[in-house]
């Protein structure tokens, strides 16, 4: 019997035809199975401490080849340079409009190794990744902070080249089932398909993914916000819209989502499930890894206080999605930064020049400059 004549029964309506192909579709997933997420594991008293920290950003906006490597009381900064060896020079390091950072911690004698986002080719991570000499077989987690192709476009390239190098079911936290949804870029400067997070190649590829819709450990030393809420002043701008739902076994599950918005179809990104990486540096204070801050970077930092208990910020890292937006706005974010009184601030990605033209003047002790290829030393 179709589907259309079951609709025609009425008692059989609200199960094939209320939701419409949503709930269809929850049935057929139903019957040929499909590989449920983990749940992140969630933190159980205080948030763990670290003695190091080196973040290394694999991919950024840009590099300056000669800029100088230093130190600044306690925090080393290490620059790329150049791939330079007993040959003349073949490869360069990769800059494009994307993130990926590397962490490495440590504390006494154990080491955990973290890849937080993946760029937006598999190019630019897999070349930087190898002129960095960073191990695929050394990783311990992959962190994915939303669903943006810019941060994910390197993902499955990455994973086919390295999949008998990783570890076997690696974790790879995401916030939630939304960061698999397609999405369409509808902002300036071009509108058009920004992408979808292959769910099956996750699956070929043996990992584990992992939800981490609250804030949970990650690799034992550093733990995750959890889906970031909005309580500050920030607003939230939506670039992109997401479909629901499956189109060819791809996309969202639909059930995950509320009625309304699968009678909707697609929706504006609201970036529910957006997550933060943050660890606890001992003696310090928090270091977040913001990403990207479509929630808002003091956003992102209230969470990281929220799930830790700490207040004291060492560092806050990444991007703090501020280029779009006008300088009043930038201003009362890099005051309302200023009020946190964090050591440090060092942003990447998507944060703007305007963001750095009012740090400079309001947080001159405060705000680093990283390139793609820096790696920021944390010590205790």
């Amino acid at each position: 019997m179709t589907v259309d004549r079951e609709c025609r029964s009425a008692d059989r309506r609200s199960v094939l035809c209320g939701g419409g192909g949503a709930v269809f579709g929850m049935i057929v997933t139903a019957l040929i199975g499909r590989n449920e997420p983990a749940k992140a594991a969630a933190i159980s008293g205080s948030v763990p401490e670290v003695d190091r920290l080196l973040v290394r950003s694999v991919i950024d906006s840009y590099q300056i080849a000669v800029a100088p490597s230093s130190k600044i009381d306690s925090v080393e900064i290490q620059r790329f340079g150049w791939a330079l060896g007993d040959q003349p020079p073949s490869r360069a390091i990769i800059s494009e409009f994307g993130l990926s950072m590397h962490v490495e911690s440590r504390r006494g004698s154990e080491v955990r190794n973290v890849l937080v986002d993946f760029g937006f080719t598999p190019e630019a991570l897999l070349n930087n990744l190898e002129l960095l000499g960073i191990d695929p077989a050394t990783l311990d987690a992959l962190v994915l902070s939303h669903g943006h192709y810019d941060h994910f476009g390197g993902l499955v390239g990455f994973l086919r080249r390295n999949k008998d190098k990783l570890k076997t079911k690696i974790p790879f936290y995401v916030g939630g089932e939304e960061c698999f949804c397609s999405r369409e870029w509808t902002a300036p400067p071009v509108p058009g398909n920004f992408g979808v997070l292959d769910r099956k190649a996750l699956q070929d590829s043996n990992v584990a993914v992992t939800f981490s819709e609250g804030p949970s450990l990650v690799a034992d030393h550093a733990f995750t916000t959890g889906q970031i809420g909005l309580s500050s002043f920030e607003k939230l701008l939506s670039p992109s819209k997401m479909k629901i739902g499956l189109d060819h076994d791809v996309g969202c599950y639909p059930e995950k989502f509320t009625e309304e918005e699968r009678r909707l179809g697609v929706i504006p990104d609201q970036f529910r499930h957006e997550i933060a990486t943050a660890y606890n540096l001992k003696g310090r204070g928090l270091i977040v890894l913001t990403s990207c801050s479509h929630r808002g970077v003091v956003n992102a930092i209230k969470a990281a206080q929220a799930a830790s208990g700490i207040q004291k910020v060492h560092a806050v890292v990444g991007g703090f999605h501020l280029a779009p937006h006008k300088e009043e706005y930038v201003r009362e974010t890099v005051m309302a930064l200023k009020a946190i009184e964090p050591d440090y601030v060092i942003p990447m990605h998507c944060t703007g020049e305007s963001f750095y033209e009012i740090a400079e003047r309001e947080l001159p002790k405060q705000l680093l400059r990283a390139y793609t290829g820096t790696r920021f030393v944390f010590n205790a």
